[in-house]
């Protein structure tokens, strides 16, 4: 019954973080385009209340008009509506999933001992100071090389470096499945903590001086305008770490974390596309499409190299001639039983799979081919240390029902 339970709690935070995930990213990629759409306003009155940019737009049946003031307008409205609670609950909500299946299942998900064998009390403590560490560095790097003049790229580069060093040592001390996600978190908990500790900070504080007549220091919004591009560069490398747990070709390989850092750069090069692309065609420029070709370019150079051999996957496939039917069944409940069963029995039952049975493995044939073959997501961590000679063996036995 409690296994039963904590499936809908995974469930319900897991539905829950992907919906505020989505309102999240909706608004940063809108107020980012939003930004880069922006034109100087003609109206002469839109200019005295200090208008910088306008927009007309049409959704939905109706017309927009959004419109930017430089710094701040003259008054403020009634109503104004702060973006936080987005961010906020997607990290609540996500750090809560994280807790419940990575922390408190720590020597299950984190810990592949074939890497590093060490307690789940140190592998979880570790991983929390993974999300902390990663923040407190960043965050260092941004008030320092970050208040320079033209020091964006410079910035940049630092941080990328960091991610990727990150992205290695934990790719050496976790389960290849932990390691990924544990990066993307690393990363989404900056990304909120951006929000948290100088957006909207920042933005409260405008809005105070405002309120007391004062004149508003412009440093607050060039801090959340710094952050907040950096927030946008972050979404699709963290979006790809959420993801990766889908696909253990990616995860187990012998250089995953070099899988990692190729794919996050090819998904921060796509977001720099599209942000580019904006600017370019407000200008009435040719589309940079050097930076989509670039990040093209990386995933398929990663899919070239994590490509099994023509070879190997021919052995997989093809059936052997002397093996009967009754053969290739026994062969694979010998690796089931090896392999499986300490999961998959009558009395465990994972996921509701039994597979201690002819019957039971037939049912459950497309679930192996795909969990155990295509995606080698099973076993869990390869806790079980299977072979690819024995996922060939049940890659020949499914092709052949």
């Amino acid at each position: 019954m409690l296994t039963y339970a904590l499936d809908w709690v995974n469930l319900l935070l897991r539905w829950t973080h992907v919906i505020v995930a989505i309102a999240w990213a909706g608004a940063s990629f809108y107020f980012v385009w939003l930004d880069n759409h922006l034109t100087p306003p003609t109206d002469p009155k839109l200019k005295e209340q200090g208008v910088s940019g306008e927009l007309w737009a049409v959704h939905g049946g109706g017309f927009y008009n959004p419109q930017k003031y430089l710094g701040a307008p003259k008054a403020l409205p009634k109503h104004l509506h702060w973006f936080y609670w987005e961010s906020y609950s997607t990290w609540l909500t996500g750090f809560a999933l994280f807790t419940v299946m990575y922390l408190f299942n720590a020597g299950t998900f984190l810990i592949d001992k074939s890497r590093f064998d060490w307690s789940p009390v140190a592998a979880a403590h570790t991983a929390v100071g993974f999300l902390v560490g990663f923040w407190l560095i960043y965050d260092v790097l941004c008030r320092t090389v970050g208040r320079r003049p033209g020091s964006e790229r410079l910035l940049g580069a630092l941080v990328a470096v960091v991610i990727v060093g990150a992205s290695w040592l934990a790719c050496q001390l976790f389960a290849g499945r932990a390691a990924f996600l544990l990066v993307g978190a690393m990363v989404a908990t900056a990304m909120s903590a951006n929000v948290f500790f100088w957006i909207i900070p920042g933005q409260r504080k405008v809005v105070a001086a405002m309120q007391a007549g004062q004149p508003v220091d412009p440093v607050h919004g060039q801090r959340g305008k710094q952050r907040s591009v950096h927030n946008t560069y972050f979404t699709l490398p963290v979006l790809f770490a959420m993801l990766s747990n889908h696909y253990g070709w990616a995860y187990s390989h012998a250089h995953n974390w070099l899988v990692l850092a190729l794919i996050m750069l090819a998904g921060a090069l796509i977001r720099q596309f599209f942000v580019a692309r904006h600017k370019t065609e407000m200008a009435g420029q040719r589309a940079p499409w050097g930076w989509a070709i670039a990040s093209v370019s990386i995933l398929l150079g990663v899919a070239v190299w994590l490509a099994p051999s023509p070879a190997t996957s021919s052995v997989a496939t093809s059936p052997v001639p002397t093996e009967t039917p009754a053969q290739r069944l026994a062969q694979v409940q010998m690796v089931v039983q090896e392999r499986c069963l300490m999961c998959h029995n009558a009395q465990l039952a994972s996921k509701g799979v039994r597979l201690d049975s002819p019957e039971a493995l037939t049912q459950h044939a497309q679930a192996v081919y795909q969990q155990a073959v295509v995606l080698k997501a099973m076993p869990l961590n390869n806790a079980t240390q299977i072979t690819d000679a024995e996922r060939a063996v049940l890659a020949r036995w499914f092709t052949s029902l």
